[in-house]
């Protein structure tokens, strides 16, 4: 199973991980950027859906957010409650956030989708739109390509996706695209970054 692929994948190497991507100093300028501003609009509680070691759930607490920080690897759940004692972290899936319905203002999904099938990626998306309330935002980040298609990555196998097609899928589950970032660092893969807000009366 793919799930259990990536968790111990993760859990194996969360000690590594944490030493070199731990921090928001190691994370792109221009991340830093468009994750802080999207946090000083996020009205409510927001969750940091696959929070990693915890590092862009302190950030978000350091920029005002009241945030919790969600990952499948307990290894991360670990070092993250260590790191950050201050902040709530839990190991969860994706596919099934302990959220009350429409509880949320705000969902970062940095990077946590990128080993999910691409078939499975829309149930994560619906899941998306059921905790968060009317008006409320998400912000994904994600390897950018051409067409969907796998990759070997460092870790596990991920995913490339095309910036419109995740905007699709952002669409049939009720999200209004607010904007989208893409490009590509030296040394690096391209990135894509979608901010969406769910729509306060949704299609029929």
């Amino acid at each position: 199973m793919a799930v259990e692929k990536v968790r111990s994948s993760y859990g194996a190497r969360a000690d590594e991980y944490t030493e070199y991507l731990g921090s928001v100093e190691a994370m792109a300028a221009e991340d830093r950027r468009v994750i802080s501003e999207w946090a000083a609009t996020i009205r409510g509680r927001a969750l940091d859906a696959g929070s990693g070691p915890g590092h862009w759930t302190a950030f978000l607490r350091d920029h005002g957010v009241e945030a919790e920080g969600l990952d499948l690897v307990p290894e991360f759940v670990g070092r993250a409650a260590a790191r950050f004692p201050d902040l709530l972290f839990r190991v969860g899936d994706l596919e099934s956030l302990p959220v009350e319905d429409g509880s949320l203002g705000g969902i970062l999904s940095w990077y946590s989708l990128i080993h999910t099938e691409p078939e499975r990626v829309p149930s994560i998306i619906g899941e998306f739109a059921r905790c968060l309330h009317p008006g409320g935002t998400l912000l994904l980040g994600f390897f950018e390509g051409p067409r969907i298609e796998p990759f070997d990555h460092a870790v596990v196998t991920a995913y490339f996706w095309p910036v419109d097609a995740l905007k699709k899928e952002l669409a049939r589950a009720g999200f209004e695209i607010l904007a989208t970032h893409a490009r590509t660092d030296q040394g690096s893969r391209p990135h894509g970054a979608i901010l969406a807000r769910l729509e306060t009366v949704r299609r029929p």
